[in-house]
């Protein structure tokens, strides 16, 4: 089933429902135990997850699959998405991100595109180091995979105070951006770097992919896990040009995948993916990453939800409006509300640093303070806390009470 024209509230719902958000999370439907089938179901419908290095609430790839199906066991996710020789890898997709190995041949256009920059600059690490590479890629063929602080060598020196990265590290990230080297894992979450063909099958290896074809795949993936999205939209999903996104779109028209579409609001239409549903209500209870597809690109979030988004982390605090670690609420199919989370391990309490009401739209604080309180419980946290801080705090306050998880 397609249509020409949607309004903005069937956008909002049909853009959550490719989500998978358009359901109740494994708690709400019975299912006690998440195991590897729907673990691996999230995955693979999102099509890749954003990797963070912040952690003051929780790793960026796991508050998605939490989102999606509530309780799960955060070490078993990791055990599949970092399997040396698993399922998924790493590449810069939307940001560094994990992918199933399937995707990682139509990434090759783009590893093409880093060669041939560091190959026509010679100012760039690869061409000013390319002893220094021959020699990592050496190191890893006659060690296998290794993790950066694992790689001895003269140039392994601390360089800055900021990312302290050394020259090996530059060396391996440079040289993992140009496919020559691969994510096998992370250890402690650092990253593992290994040849190809140490952890991608042969047969993968052997697949070629050409340019125009990889973009039309991973655009009908973009589409297909949007619902119904703009141009530009589709584009962000995997950080592509636009000139490389029109023709691509276009044949994917002709080819039936995606059809054009009208919506109130957008200046410039859209296209719905021939699987889009068009639910006519949402139940969705989430806390959103800052990371998560649905509000990753922030125009989308702002055209779909109302929702101007901002992450602040690298705000200085007297500058910040909302807070460092801001999620956004999703309670049915509008976003109502955003809180500021940390997580005191030490204390063992989630603590809401700050909450604010989306608008005049109306926000039932008692779902939200049972969502904390399973977001609590999922991190083995016996209380969640409200500070005084925002026009939500007092109500969610009383909606929390004493805080016990248990």
């Amino acid at each position: 089933m397609t249509r020409d024209a949607l309004s903005p509230a069937q956008a909002r719902r049909t853009a959550l429902a490719a989500q998978g958000l358009g359901r109740p999370v494994a708690e709400a439907a019975g299912l006690r135990v998440v195991g590897a089938r729907q673990l691996h179901g999230v995955v693979d419908r999102l099509g890749l997850l954003q990797i963070d290095s912040v952690n003051v609430f929780e790793r960026s790839h796991h508050l998605p699959v939490f989102a999606r199906l509530g309780h799960y066991d955060r070490d078993r996710l990791d055990e599949l998405l970092f399997a040396p020789r698993g399922r998924y890898v790493e590449y810069w997709a939307h940001e560094a991100a994990l992918l199933p190995v399937e995707t990682w041949p139509l990434m090759r256009w783009r590893m093409d595109d880093h060669r041939a920059r560091a190959e026509g600059d010679p100012g760039s690490w690869l061409s000013a180091n390319a002893r220094t590479a021959a020699w990592l890629l050496d190191e890893l063929r006659g060690e296998g995979p290794l993790p950066a602080s694992l790689v001895e060598h003269d140039a392994n020196r601390r360089t800055g105070p900021w990312w302290g990265w050394s020259d090996v590290k530059r060396g391996l990230e440079a040289l993992f951006r140009v496919g020559a080297l691969v994510s096998a894992g992370r250890r402690r979450f650092e990253r593992v770097y290994a040849l190809p063909e140490q952890v991608l099958p042969a047969d993968l290896l052997a697949v070629e992919v050409g340019r125009e074809e990889a973009h039309r795949e991973l655009l009908a993936h973009a589409a297909r896990a949007s619902g119904v999205a703009t141009t530009a939209d589709l584009a962000d999903h995997w950080r592509m040009k636009t000139a490389d996104v029109v023709p691509a779109l276009h044949d994917l028209a002709d080819q039936g995948v995606v059809t054009p579409v009208t919506v109130p609001g957008w200046p410039r239409g859209g296209w719905l993916h021939r699987e889009a549903t068009f639910p006519r209500g949402i139940t969705a209870d989430a806390l959103l990453s800052p990371f998560d597809p649905v509000v990753w690109t922030r125009p989308r979030a702002e055209r779909l939800f109302g929702f101007r988004y901002r992450i602040e982390i690298y705000t200085p605090q007297e500058k910040r409006v909302h807070g460092y670690y801001v999620l956004p609420v999703l309670q049915g199919d509008q976003l109502v509300a955003r809180v500021d989370l940390k997580s005191d391990r030490q204390a063992r309490v989630l603590r809401v640093q700050a909450s604010w009401r989306e608008r005049d739209l109306p926000v039932d604080v008692d779902r939200l303070a049972a969502l904390l309180s399973r977001a609590a419980r999922w991190q083995g946290l016996e209380r969640v806390e409200v500070v005084d801080r925002g026009d939500l705090a007092a109500a969610l306050r009383g909606a929390v009470g004493a805080g016990d998880v248990s």
